[in-house]
């Protein structure tokens, strides 16, 4: 395990540390001829956090994620490791809807299944996705990494990573990925080229997890838990 406490270009704030908000990411892998490629893209440099820098579709959890309806439930297996982090079963729930929401925000790929009537909802977060006419679909994620940023950051987020095949689900991906301008230079790249790219320390790790499991994918196995104490990674896990 890689990560570090503090990237290169990372900056101390002074004062006392934020709470970690609940965030979600989705690692969204694509089989091309033999060769996996994983969706990244670059964050603009505008932002506080992380600017500049290549990730996964990803963000904060809002407050209805858990209410919103999905097609599905998450594996039990995926519950179970979830729940050890502390969280109860919607909480679970909303980070995984999260997860699907950023990613069609900030990518616009869908992962879901169609619907000639999808629910209504009063969450302006969750209506351009309802629009597209189809319903969340959570039972192919896999949980696979969890991280909380280190203290005295500009932003703080508890980040739990989920894994998906773009090929699993009916996920509908748009030849041109477009999405809400968070992510810039969206691409599917090359697994085995990921480490050219200007990444966290953290992504590192979790792309280093995601290639030890890319073969057997569903093989069980502990879910990394990394969070920073004193200037020092610690590493658990779930």
């Amino acid at each position: 395990m890689k990560a570090k406490a503090l990237d290169k270009d990372e900056k101390i704030v002074p004062g006392p540390s934020v709470r970690p908000r609940d965030a979600a990411s989705l690692i969204l892998l694509r089989r091309d001829r033999g060769e996996l490629r994983v969706l990244m893209g670059k964050r603009h440099g505008g932002h506080a956090f992380m600017p500049n820098k290549f990730v996964f579709p990803g963000g904060r959890v809002d407050a209805g994620d858990a209410r919103i309806p999905a097609a599905d439930e998450l594996s039990p297996l995926v519950v179970e490791k979830l729940l050890k982090g502390g969280i109860g079963t919607s909480r679970a729930k909303g980070l995984a809807m999260a997860a699907v929401r950023e990613t069609f925000e900030e990518a616009g790929v869908i992962i879901g299944r169609p619907t000639e009537a999808p629910p209504r909802t009063k969450s302006r977060h969750w209506r351009p996705f309802f629009a597209t006419g189809h319903v969340p679909e959570l039972q192919p994620l896999r949980y696979v990494f969890r991280a909380i940023t280190p203290p005295q950051r500009t932003r703080r987020f508890d980040t739990r990573f989920f894994l998906l095949f773009e090929d699993e689900t009916a996920a509908h991906t748009p030849e041109a990925l477009r999405g809400s301008g968070e992510l810039t230079e969206l691409a599917w790249i090359p697994l085995s080229r990921t480490d050219k790219l200007d990444l966290p320390s953290i992504t590192q790790a979790v792309l280093e997890e995601v290639r030890g499991r890319a073969r057997e994918p569903d093989k069980p196995r502990p879910v990394p838990f990394v969070r920073f104490t004193h200037g020092a990674t610690k590493l658990d896990y779930h």
